[in-house]
């Protein structure tokens, strides 16, 4: 153990000796680790941080989870404070760190539309400025958190007769204002964690703006790969059984309706665990599990503030792969017994649930289509697909020729 390690390891227990107390409320605990520095070791202290190595970042998870104490590691996590952090000015940094740090606002994406899906360059949502402030015009998709939102991670368009990638501007958007309507969206599982944003003449300040204005684009490749990134590794059912102990580790948290088995457990309680098959492919799910382990870690490695990693895209897409898996062997494990549902047979019902929400992952932070493109042109070297409007002026764009003579 290096020097700095046993420092970092001493000083952080010694805190935590002082401080962890079970019957806290979240919101007080969060508070008190974000004014300590622990909720995101490496950004300077300035905002929040103790100006640690990033490398140290585990360590200090390391003891936090010894304790059972949560809130620390946001500085790898917090999708909305790490793009706050690299993009915003000194202003919304001030404003909004530690508020973010500590759960206190509430945050939401927008920017996916309905023409405007997995070519998010192609967004036509418009953003016109009028003095100090913008004003925002269109629709956005399949936003999560819409409805209880303070602000939302926006992008629109800025300049219409440069190039799509050339014209975005990524805004800090409040979404507590007229003009704003969220209406929820209901899925194949039942739930509705989705929403449908439309907004009408809803203003943003100039000095919202995250990076440099007509430049989103840059901006959203980062908070992508953060959101990617954070998919990867804290992908959580709702609802559902844990896949199994190593898929636990990655972040599979969320309660469950029934006794919190794992799908060897299950197997083992059904009597199949000694089916060769069937330990075939719990041994598969094992391995993927782990080798995603260490994509997230060579993430992480690359994933310095202010810039991008192709490799979370990896950790994403194998996810994606992980919890697929898991839902058919839950399946499988279960038998005749996964067709009833229901009351009557909650095993069944969860299983379902796990097969549907699997879909989730494939199609939130970027499809899985998505995925291997950038794992094919960034990380294997493989030749980019054609893009015929990359260099034309997006007001040209046959799609998008409609939306900018309204």
């Amino acid at each position: 153990m290096s020097d700095s390690t046993a420092n970092v390891q001493a000083e952080v227990r010694q805190w935590l000796a002082e401080n962890w107390d079970e019957s806290l409320g979240r919101k007080e605990w969060l508070a008190r680790v974000a004014d300590s520095g622990w909720a995101a070791p490496s950004w300077p202290e300035q905002w929040s941080g103790k100006g640690l190595d990033p490398t140290l970042t585990n360590v200090v998870k390391a003891e936090f989870a010894r304790v059972g104490a949560d809130g620390t590691g946001q500085d790898k996590t917090n999708l909305w404070a790490n793009t706050v952090l690299a993009f915003g000015s000194d202003q919304l940094k001030a404003e909004f760190v530690r508020p973010l740090l500590t759960g206190d606002v509430d945050m939401c994406l927008l920017y996916s539309e309905p023409g405007a899906g997995s070519d998010l360059a192609a967004v036509q949502t418009r953003a016109e400025r009028d003095g100090d402030e913008w004003i925002v015009n269109g629709q956005k998709v399949w936003t999560s958190s819409g409805r209880q939102a303070h602000y939302a991670l926006l992008i629109a368009r800025t300049d219409w007769d440069v190039p799509k990638h050339r014209g975005i501007t990524f805004f800090w958007f409040p979404m507590k204002q007229d003009g704003v309507e969220v209406r929820p969206l209901r899925q194949a599982t039942g739930d509705a964690r989705f929403n449908e944003v439309f907004i009408t003449d809803a203003r943003v300040p100039h000095q919202n703006i995250l990076g440099d204005q007509n430049n989103g684009w840059m901006v959203l490749q980062t908070a992508l790969q953060y959101e990617r990134a954070v998919m990867g590794e804290n992908q959580r059912r709702r609802r559902t059984q844990k896949a199994d102990e190593a898929v636990r580790s990655a972040g599979d948290e969320a309660p469950a309706p029934i006794p919190d088995l794992s799908l060897l457990d299950l197997a083992r309680d059904l009597g199949v665990a000694g089916d060769p098959v069937m330990r075939q492919r719990l041994a598969q799910l094992h391995s993927l599990v782990k080798v995603n382990e260490w994509n997230n870690l060579r993430a992480k490695a690359e994933l310095a503030q202010g810039s991008s990693s192709s490799v979370v895209s990896l950790g994403k897409l194998a996810m994606s792969r992980i919890l697929h898996t898991a839902g058919s062997l839950q399946t499988a494990i279960l038998g005749a017994e996964a067709m009833t549902g229901g009351a009557s047979s909650p095993r069944s019902a969860d299983a379902t649930y796990a097969l549907l929400n699997a879909f989730f992952t494939s199609i939130g932070g970027g499809t899985d289509q998505i995925q291997r493109n950038i794992i094919g042109e960034r990380i294997l070297g493989l030749p980019r697909e054609p893009e015929l409007d990359k260099t034309v002026p997006f007001r040209e764009v046959r799609k998008a020729a409609t939306a900018a003579r309204e």
